[in-house]
């Protein structure tokens, strides 16, 4: 609609009026992908290169739905992701391809930049040529034809619920939701029988002020001295210089120890065995319930992320028998864990 048309309109009959819109342009992209599913060939989704949080709640279920819904089997669907996500999409696809072993990580942190730069945002909201090369590399050793789902449609499709013009029962129309299998305690590894997992972290809910540090190593000592605690992150400093390590609170600090193409398989396996998940509230809270383990997060700016989301989480969870798996609190609001 044009900017000027846009002005005439009344603000209130342009709400009312975008659901309808919303869900004929839905109509019309779940006709793509009835004929890509249709076409018979192999589908290559991806890639995604997003975040965590994302993937979990919205990309790896489209993809189960897409799939289900479909009628794709496994073995024409893979999916090209990052750091050994592919327990996430089980059972729609059949193969996985890791980002990481075309391109090193920081060329990847490059391509982000970038991406954020031409598009104006993180999301992969179209398909660039950077995308473009690197789905050419993957497909030349898949069969002739393969076809390739971006991100892009999903984004697409869901625009609506993040706009605030349908609700969260739009998402479940083009979502599957479902527990995730386990994967196995870490090989390597010397994890304790029984522990808390954590990962704190500063971002634009959590920020990296010296009250927030404090919090920090406050939450993780109050941990330490209840029992073993599993920590999945490094980089955050928690103390003012950056000086003071999780070990000194007698955490158990386990980054660094996966290869980049394992790295999230590995953290995945560390919450999925964990009595409960602790950390900072973003994307990698949602992951626990998944497993069923608790999650308890932890946020100072409530200004700092979109309620939609955690609306949807709190929507998935309930879905899935998951709805009182997930805690989050502003800091200095601390349950039992």
């Amino acid at each position: 609609m044009q900017r000027p048309l846009r002005r005439l309109i009344p603000r209130e009959v342009r709400r009312r009026a975008a659901g309808p819109v919303g869900r004929y342009r839905g109509a019309r992209i779940r006709r793509r992908l009835a004929a890509l599913a249709s076409s018979g060939r192999p589908i290559l989704a991806g890639p995604w290169l997003g975040e965590v949080g994302f993937e979990i709640l919205y990309w790896a279920p489209f993809l189960r739905w897409f799939a289900s819904e479909f009628h794709v089997p496994p073995e024409r669907l893979a999916v090209l992701s990052r750091g050994g996500t592919w327990s996430w999409y089980a059972p729609a696809a059949g193969r996985y391809y890791d980002v990481f072993d075309y391109l090193p990580p920081n060329v990847v942190r490059q391509w982000h930049q970038a991406h954020v730069g031409e598009v104006g945002e993180q999301k992969q909201t179209r398909l660039t040529e950077r995308e473009r090369q690197l789905l050419d590399r993957v497909r030349a050793s898949l069969p002739a034809g393969t076809e390739v789902l971006h991100p892009s449609v999903m984004y697409d499709l869901m625009n609506p619920f993040w706009w605030r013009h349908l609700d969260e029962e739009w998402i479940h129309r083009h979502a599957k939701y479902q527990r995730l299998e386990r994967p196995g305690r870490p090989a390597g590894l010397d994890l304790p029988e029984r522990y808390v997992a954590a990962k704190f972290y500063f971002n634009d809910c959590f920020p990296a002020t010296a009250v927030n540090r404090a919090f920090v190593r406050e939450e993780l000592a109050r941990l330490a001295e209840r029992g073993p605690v599993v920590s999945l992150s490094t980089g955050v400093a928690i103390d003012d210089h950056g000086a003071c390590p999780v070990t000194t609170y007698g955490v158990v600090d386990v980054a660094g120890v996966a290869a980049p193409s394992q790295n999230l398989l590995v953290q995945s396996a560390i919450v999925a065995h964990a009595d409960a998940f602790v950390g900072t509230y973003g994307g990698f809270a949602y992951l626990a319930p998944f497993y069923g383990v608790r999650s308890v997060a932890y946020y100072s700016d409530a200004d700092g992320f979109a309620r939609s989301h955690l609306q949807m989480a709190a929507s998935a969870f309930t879905a899935i028998g998951a709805g009182d798996l997930l805690d989050v609190h502003e800091i200095g609001v601390r349950p039992r864990v």
